[in-house]
C-alpha cells in the first residue's frame, strides 16, 4: 500500500500540515497506526484500516475504541479536551495550545469533545469517538459543522462512572455515524432490520425488568412520603392525590351547598382556637373529602 493510497497515511499528512494552528491532538501515534492499517486490510476486518480519533488520553481505553480496533479501525491519535481546573467545557488543550475551531480560530470549538470535533471538521480523521453527558458531543458538533450523535443512556457502557455520561461519536456525516455505531454495538457490524434491538452486555429485557422495578419502587416511596397523599380513594377514582373520585374540569362549580359555613368542635364556625374568624368550608369538588377532611377557604369555588 503506497502512501499516495493509504487512508491512515493521508489522515497523518493532515495531521501534520493542519494541527499545528488547530491544536485538535494531544498525542499523535504515527508508526502504530500504520502497523495497524497494513494488519487490518491483510486481516480483510470490515473497516479495512479507516483512521480514526479517540477522545482525551484514555480514550484509546474506552468500549467503543476496543470495538472499532477489533472490526479494523485505526486510532491516529487522542484529541483534546478541555484542560484541568475549570468549570466550563466548552474548549480545548492540545499539546500545542487552545484548539481553535477550525472555520474561525477566535472562536471556540465547543466542547467536551473539542478536539474531537476539530479532527472531523479538518479532515484529519474520519470519525472521532466522544462522550455526552450534558452536550459534549452535541454542542462542539453543532459549533464545528460535523454530525454528532450521542447514544440513548445504556445502549452502551458509560465512560462515566455516574453512569450519565454517554458514547459518542462524531463523523462528517450521518451515514458515516451510522457505520461506526454498527461496529460498535454488539450486532457484529451486521446491517439490523428495522424495530430490532442491538445492546451492550448485560443489558437486555431481563434487566430492563429489574430496573423499571427499581424505578417503580422507587417512586412509590416517594409518593408515599408526601404528607397527606393517598395512593386511592373511595370508588378507585383517578383524580388528584387524596381525593376520592375523579377530578372535576377547573372551570365546574362546586356542589350546591358545598360553601357552606360547617360548625366546629364547641360550636365555633370555623373549628379554630380563637379569633372568631368567620371561614367557609366545603367538599373536594370532585365529591369526595380532600387529604385532610375538609377544605377551608374564604369563597366556594372549584377544589381540584
Amino acid at each position: 500500500m503506497t502512501r499516495t493510497t493509504s487512508a491512515v497515511a493521508r489522515a497523518l499528512e493532515r495531521i501534520e500540515r493542519l494541527d499545528p494552528a488547530l491544536h485538535a491532538f494531544i498525542e499523535v501515534w504515527p508508526r502504530e497506526a500504520l502497523d495497524r492499517e497494513r494488519e487490518a486490510v491483510a486481516r480483510g476486518l470490515p473497516l479495512g484500516g479507516r483512521p480514526f480519533a479517540v477522545k482525551g488520553p484514555t480514550g484509546i481505553r474506552s468500549y467503543a475504541a476496543r470495538r472499532l480496533l477489533a472490526a479494523g479501525g485505526v486510532p491516529v491519535g487522542a484529541t483534546s479536551v478541555p484542560g484541568p481546573g475549570t468549570h466550563w467545557q466548552t474548549w480545548g488543550r492540545g499539546a500545542g495550545g487552545r484548539t481553535v475551531n477550525p472555520w474561525r480560530a477566535d472562536r471556540t470549538p465547543g466542547g467536551s469533545s473539542a478536539g474531537a470535533a476539530v479532527a472531523v471538521a479538518a479532515g484529519m480523521a474520519d470519525v472521532a469517538t466522544g462522550s455526552d453527558g450534558a452536550g459534549s458531543v452535541r454542542i462542539p458538533a453543532a459549533w464545528c459543522g460535523v454530525f454528532g450523535l450521542k447514544t440513548t443512556n445504556g445502549l452502551l457502557p458509560s465512560p462515566d462512572r455516574s453512569g450519565l455520561a454517554s458514547a459518542g461519536v462524531l463523523a462528517r456525516s450521518a451515514a458515516e455515524a451510522e457505520r461506526w455505531l454498527r461496529h460498535v454495538l454488539e450486532d457484529g457490524g451486521g446491517v439490523r432490520r428495522p424495530g430490532e434491538r442491538s445492546v451492550a452486555p448485560g443489558r437486555g429485557p431481563a434487566s430492563d425488568r429489574v430496573v423499571v422495578g427499581l424505578a417503580r419502587a422507587a417512586a412509590a416511596r416517594r409518593v408515599q412520603r408526601r404528607p397527606g397523599v393517598r395512593r386511592g380513594g373511595p370508588g378507585g377514582g383517578r383524580g388528584r392525590p387524596g381525593c376520592g373520585g375523579p377530578a372535576r374540569r377547573g372551570g365546574d362549580r362546586t356542589p350546591a351547598g358545598a360553601g357552606r359555613r360547617a360548625a366546629g368542635p364547641g360550636g365555633r364556625l370555623d373549628g379554630g382556637s380563637g379569633g372568631g374568624r368567620r371561614t367557609t368550608r366545603r367538599r373536594c369538588g370532585c365529591g369526595g373529602r380532600t387529604a385532610s377532611g375538609w377544605r377551608r377557604s374564604s369563597a366556594a369555588g372549584p377544589c381540584c
